[in-house]
């Protein structure tokens, strides 16, 4: 060999030996920032803004291509599912009329009335409320709580110009398959449909449908007491367009309370349309303890697409609380010992799992699509991570601490180079046909960690063996029997 091709070897195995190196410092370089496509796009564009036409034109262009190569086509409508989870056509509780109403005036009058085991029942029909919240103020007892309902769903449809819609302050209140909109000419003053403070522990939705609330359910202390263990079970939260509010979106929104079980519901489009345009599916923070999210389907964009803001699907800590308004007055940690178990977490602008000074966490068998992964933040958090499916990383950042089980994501560069190799084990997840496209992807290893022993998939169905990663074996079985 000659000397100039010796020469002309080594220059080629230089580079090559260069580009691998600058790739390897590139996708460390990646991993070490954290930031996903998705979310680094809109940065750019707006560090680009106000400039000359170019630079503004090379600045959408570039954000245009980074988002794609995250999220792929935002062309495609997803189908509207029949699920297992959300508000179901069989109705929920027992059989028997107890007390009939059929107008606003009779509903407000029976509800200030109640007794324990007392079952107020509303006609078939549309009741409005205009100013003033719902005043639900007589107690229940365990063994006889106060039930409102409609006999069949889709039956009643409760429409609310208020500010608040039922604000209950007594325990061991129950509400069934009812239709709650609402109907303000402004989004700022339709805040919450259910308002659960201070002495309304032993809160039950079950089988409503609520639309179009900033915060459909508020969860908060009141004059020193807790509205602790809640339930918020097979119940629809969803939003007909971007709200248009620099109040805090945030379907389920608990503040201090302990004990809460949020099971099998359906979450979408919760837009944040003013203000910092954040917004998450649910959260709870505050120094509230031992909170579960298991067996929810939250889609943060199903119908909403490609807008503005950050959507984060499930959260233990949220944004964060003011010390004041913290359970113990410190918040040192926001949530301690709280479970996200077997949820579906689908099309979020930012991450499908977000842990803010959540101590002792156990996050277990979710499956998260389209979404920047799941993040444990701040040295307060701590989270054991195991048999989850994620379509990105599982993260901790600034101190946070994640203890890894056997889990299956993939590594935030990825994204960069538009390959989603979770996101290809369903044959159409954008368009929410979450089949397997070949075998379901089975683990190697026992489930580890603690986990209930009448534990459940998203399905409803018992955990298969061996395991599959993520939130359900057969996605068919989630899918409503007619």
């Amino acid at each position: 060999m000659s000397a100039a091709a010796k020469l002309a070897r080594r220059g080629l195995l230089a580079v090559g030996v260069l580009a691998v190196v600058s790739g390897g410092v590139l996708l460390a370089a990646i991993d070490h920032v954290g930031r996903a496509p998705r979310t680094l796009a809109p940065y750019i564009e707006k560090r680009s803004s106000g400039h000359n036409p170019l630079i503004e034109h090379t600045g959408r262009r570039v954000a245009a291509i980074l988002t794609s190569l995250d999220r792929g086509s935002a062309d495609l409508q997803p189908a509207r599912l029949a699920l297992v989870a959300g508000a179901q056509p069989r109705p929920a509780g027992r059989d028997g009329a107890g007390i009939q109403v059929a107008t606003p005036e009779a509903l407000s009058a029976a509800l200030l009335q109640a007794a324990p085991g007392d079952v107020i029942t509303l006609a078939p029909g549309t009741y409005r409320f205009q100013g003033k919240g719902i005043n639900v103020p007589r107690a229940g007892r365990a063994d006889a709580p106060i039930v409102v309902r409609a006999a069949q769903p889709g039956t009643v449809h409760i429409e609310l110009q208020t500010l608040e819609g039922f604000v209950v302050g007594a325990p061991y209140w129950r509400f069934e398959n009812l239709n709650i909109d609402g109907t303000c000419p402004a989004d700022d003053d339709c805040e919450h449909a259910f308002h659960i403070v201070g002495n309304g522990h032993h809160f039950a939705s079950v089988n409503n449908t609520i639309r179009d609330f900033n915060a459909h359910f508020k969860i908060n202390a009141f004059d020193g007491r807790f509205p602790d263990d809640g339930l918020i079970e097979h119940t629809t939260l969803t939003a007909t367009h971007v709200r248009t509010t620099t109040k805090p979106v945030t379907p389920i929104d608990i503040v201090t309370a302990s004990g809460w079980t949020v099971r099998e519901n359906l979450i979408t489009d919760f837009v944040k349309g003013e203000g910092n345009q954040v917004s998450y599916g649910a959260y709870a923070k505050g120094a509230g303890k031992n909170n579960v999210f298991e067996r929810n389907v939250v889609w943060c964009e199903q119908m909403l697409r490609g807008l503005p803001g950050q959507r984060v699907g499930l959260s233990l800590g949220g944004g964060g609380t003011g010390t004041q308004f913290c359970r113990d007055g410190r918040c040192i940690t926001e949530q301690e010992g709280s479970t996200v178990r077997a949820n579906l977490i689908v099309g979020c602008s930012d991450a499908g799992i977000y842990l803010n000074e959540a101590a002792g966490s156990k996050i277990f068998d979710n499956t998260l699509i389209d979404t920047t992964g799941i993040d444990v933040r701040y040295p307060a958090s701590s989270a054991y991570v195991d048999g989850n499916l994620v379509d990105g990383p599982i993260r901790g950042r600034d101190g946070g601490i994640v203890h890894l089980g056997d889990n299956r994501a993939t590594p935030l560069w990825r994204a960069y180079l538009g390959s989603h190799p979770v996101r290809g084990l369903f044959r159409a997840p954008e368009a929410g046909d979450l089949t397997w496209r070949d075998d379901a992807p089975l683990r190697a290893e026992a489930d580890e960690g603690e986990r209930p022993a009448e534990a459940l998939d998203l399905c409803g169905t018992k955990r298969a063996t061996p395991a599959v990663y993520g939130a359900f074996a057969r996605f068919t079985e989630c899918l409503a029997k007619p």
